[in-house]
């Protein structure tokens, strides 16, 4: 009976508390809006490059780079979408095809999805690459488009599988005879080019177009747009909204941390039974997304990574709180050694060390040891009933976080 009566009140007390959302969906990154404020000079050029395409003509292919949540995608699927309606108005034989490299995690995956949008039927797996590629060529052809392929978050796919996608993209037009092939790269990474081949770099980027970060004013106008159509009339404070842009702004101007912590917040306040958003509402937010972060983060570190941080949290068990390079070098080989892999070198330790370091997941100082030189004092950034959390339930790691290494026996004692 009495937890019949606990779930009735929290069914009335939702049912019967002021709403705060009219609609949360629109405070989703990946809702398109009718307007895309602050970005029309983006709008502008990205729709003069590609217009050709209505007359027939290939576009040059372009490069859009800035950091995430400056609007790269949204300007994208923007300008292209109204492009596809008015190519059926004139009959234009124009079609795109929009990628997420990241998703698709390979290259067999990018040219599959391609294949797809030309009316090609590839198998999930099976081709080789150039089997596929062969298939969208003779698809292509067989279509007479002009095609756009939009290869979002490309860095990504650079960085782990190198640029003979991108640079069999920009050679494919040299082999068609009655379809051209235009290519749109959106990248996060602004030092993408050092990554490429000189040769694809200046093919991919005929034109380029930078998106720089938003400023808090823009944030708060942009999140105002939204959040009329997403809250409730009177729902949200004026001081929530203008903190949820300060604090992105602060960031680097990313719209996206921006709807997110408004949305969080709105959703924390649902819960506590508040009929307005206040800036309470939104620092715990900010709390809630960022835990969430880190947990993502360790969860998607590569086997090494995690274990050069299992190792520090090792160290740090036994009262070891500034781990030197090398002491975190001696317990990451004997975790190794557990799991029956082959170590990494000392050097690509230490790289892996600088770069958990700059994610924030571990604090490497240097600190000089007087006339013995200087060395890395290491430790976590992270609580470590976070990692015993995260890494408890991996399959491989989990027996690692209870495993006390030989090594340490003598600080422990």
């Amino acid at each position: 009976m009495g937890g019949h009566n606990i779930l009735d009140d929290v069914f009335d007390r939702f049912v019967s508390n002021a709403r705060v959302f009219k609609d949360r969906e629109v405070l989703r990154h990946d809702y398109l809006p009718d307007r895309l404020p602050h970005r029309e000079e983006q709008i502008r050029l990205l729709g003069e490059t590609v217009t050709p395409a209505l007359k027939g003509a290939r576009s040059s292919n372009i490069f859009i780079y800035g950091k995430t949540g400056t609007g790269k995608t949204a300007v994208t699927k923007y300008v292209l979408s109204h492009l596809e309606v008015k190519a059926k108005q004139l009959n234009a034989p124009v079609r795109f095809c929009y990628v997420n490299c990241q998703m698709a995690a390979s290259e067999y995956r990018v040219f599959a999805s391609l294949c797809q949008s030309v009316g090609m039927a590839v198998p999930f797996t099976g081709l080789s690459v150039g089997e596929v590629f062969d298939r969208l060529r003779t698809g292509l052809d067989a279509a007479q488009i002009i095609f756009i392929v939009v290869l979002d978050e490309v860095d990504s796919l650079i960085k782990t599988r190198g640029d003979g996608l991108l640079y069999e993209l920009t050679r494919i037009n040299e082999t068609l005879s009655k379809s051209k092939v235009a290519l749109i790269g959106i990248s996060n990474d602004l030092r993408l080019k050092e990554f490429l081949d000189p040769r694809v770099f200046s093919s991919l980027s005929e034109e380029e177009i930078v998106f720089r970060p938003y400023d808090a004013s823009e944030l708060k106008s942009i999140l105002l747009e939204r959040a009329k159509s997403a809250f409730c009339d009177n729902a949200l404070s004026d001081c929530a909204l203008s903190l949820c842009a300060a604090l992105a702004a602060a960031e680097h101007g990313d719209a996206r941390r921006a709807l997110d912590l408004l949305r969080v917040a709105g959703e924390v306040a649902e819960r506590k039974g508040a009929a307005i958003v206040v800036e309470e509402h939104v620092r715990d937010a900010e709390k809630n997304i960022e835990h969430n972060r880190v947990i993502e983060a360790l969860q998607n570190l590569t086997l090494h990574s995690k274990l050069v941080v299992l190792s520090v949290y090792h160290l740090n068990r036994t009262n070891v709180y500034s781990a030197i390079t090398g002491e975190i070098f001696d317990v990451y080989n004997e975790l190794c050694s557990e799991l029956g892999v082959t170590p990494l070198t000392q050097r690509r330790l230490s790289t892996l060390v600088n770069e958990l370091d700059s994610m924030g997941l571990l604090n490497a100082k240097v600190v000089s040891m007087g006339r013995y030189g200087r060395t890395k004092k290491i430790m976590l950034e992270l609580s470590r009933t976070l990692v015993r959390d995260v890494f408890g339930g991996d399959a491989r790691l989990g027996r690692l976080v209870d495993y006390e290494p030989k090594c340490l026996r003598k600080h422990a004692s």
